[in-house]
């Protein structure tokens, strides 16, 4: 369970979110306008950026963990892969998900190195294991994020727009991908895509004036959603069945 108690993230003099308050029992979506703080929030429940207040991982204040048990906890997949390294295989990239897992100063373990080959098969991109991340098309190079982040074994993972930059084909994949792991971790999406959002089926968490706001089945209906993005909506259609 994630629990926030009165968070609130400042950049710059300006404040992004003030007096945020609430528990993430469960999967949920991160809804907002642009700029209203939903990827600053995924950030600071993983300790990525700084922010006062408290964030508490199963009772744990997320302050409190070392670097290896943040990353044994929490899992946070970016928008779009950034790599310093353009020679870097698929297979080399997700065995990074292990790091926490390794031992000073030794090689990865088999046991890493086999649960680097399950999920590249679970994921079905195992033949592109040899193949350089930079050669990978923006599909690909997603489903690359998410191998490394199930390698981790984190218990939490936090999509930042998984399908931000692809095409329906490839946010189909990602979106079924997304659902189909809500089985085995808990998941915080953030996206703008409503019709992802409804398709993966969490409870939703809408950021505005700083705060948020919680709706746990009862969202995606026409009034609502006009309600809270100024905009005429007829009814939502699921597109990703």
């Amino acid at each position: 369970m994630i629990e926030l108690k009165n968070l609130k993230c400042a950049f710059e003099n300006r404040t992004i979110l003030e007096s945020v308050s609430l528990k993430i029992e469960n999967h949920i979506t991160l809804l907002g306008a642009n700029g209203s703080g939903k990827s600053t929030l995924a950030k600071a429940i993983c300790s990525l950026i700084d922010f006062d207040g408290e964030v508490i991982i199963n009772g744990t204040d997320i302050k409190e963990l070392s670097l290896n048990d943040k990353a044994k906890t929490l899992s946070y997949i970016p928008a779009k892969l950034e790599i310093y390294d353009s020679f870097i295989t698929v297979e080399e990239f997700v065995l990074l998900g292990r790091f926490p897992y390794k031992k000073s100063f030794f090689e990865y373990s088999e046991k890493d190195k086999n649960i680097t080959q399950q999920t590249l098969e679970f994921l079905k991109i195992s033949h592109l294991k040899e193949s350089s991340v930079s050669s990978l098309s923006s599909g690909e190079q997603q489903l690359a994020l998410i191998a490394q982040a199930l390698a981790q074994q984190s218990k939490i993972i936090i999509f930042d727009e998984p399908t931000a930059n692809l095409d329906p084909h490839n946010s189909k994949i990602i979106a079924e991908h997304i659902k189909g792991l809500k089985e085995y971790h808990q998941i915080i999406l953030i996206t703008h895509d409503l019709h992802l959002a409804s398709y993966v089926g969490s409870s939703v968490i809408f950021i505005k004036d700083k705060t948020t706001h919680y709706y746990e089945d009862n969202f995606f209906d026409d009034a609502t959603l006009e309600e809270l993005y100024n905009v005429p909506f007829n009814s939502l259609a699921v597109q990703y069945d």
